[in-house]
């Protein structure tokens, strides 16, 4: 098997491999840009973005993301404009992330796109599997939430504290809970 085809798995939800050299490889890139990142002050804005632009797949204008952050990858990350993420987010974008315009995440947040199989046998072979998250425009992500693997949270919604998004959450409306679920609908007509 390929080098690419583990990589082409992985970003097409199939069992990869992750110790696949390159993309080991491509995790390590990252752990440097990461590692940098981390360890900027605070007055370092202009450095910090340019960190974002090389290590991410794309980010918007006015989108800020505190130190400390992680993720595996990067390039499987794609920020629109004034997004804001707080302090020690961490995202595992072994499949696409895609963060709509004026999103903004509390202290600790998690997005996770990886998961591992249910079946113990196939975990023994340490395989794993990879699903994309969307979280559309304008929607808060209240802090230590935790947004589980193929989730697609809706526009203008709300995410409490603390929740754990194990399904799409719909637009307009504001969500908590272990799983998370909707208590109301947005008002939108004020």
């Amino acid at each position: 098997m390929s080098v690419s085809d583990e990589k082409k798995k992985m970003l097409t939800g199939k069992l990869y491999r992750p110790e696949d050299y390159a993309l080991t490889d491509e995790r390590r890139r990252a752990g440097e840009f990461i590692y940098e990142y981390n360890n900027t002050r605070q007055h370092e804005r202009e450095k910090r973005r340019s960190l974002l632009e090389e290590l991410l797949g794309s980010v918007g204008i006015k989108t800020e993301v505190m130190p400390p952050f992680y993720c595996d990858y990067g390039y499987n990350i794609h920020m629109q404009d004034k997004v804001y993420l707080n302090f020690g987010c961490v995202i595992l974008d072994c499949n696409t992330v895609r963060i709509g315009s004026n999103v903004q995440a509390g202290s600790y947040v998690q997005i996770y796109t990886a998961y591992h199989p249910i079946d113990p046998n196939i975990r023994l072979e340490r395989k794993e599997l990879a699903a994309p998250i969307t979280i559309e425009d304008n929607v808060w992500i209240g802090g230590g939430a935790i947004i589980c693997p193929g989730v697609t949270i809706g526009a203008n919604t709300t995410i409490g504290a603390g929740s754990v998004v194990t399904r799409d959450i719909p637009a307009d409306v504001v969500a908590v809970g272990n799983p998370c679920h909707v208590i109301k609908r947005v008002n939108k007509e004020k």
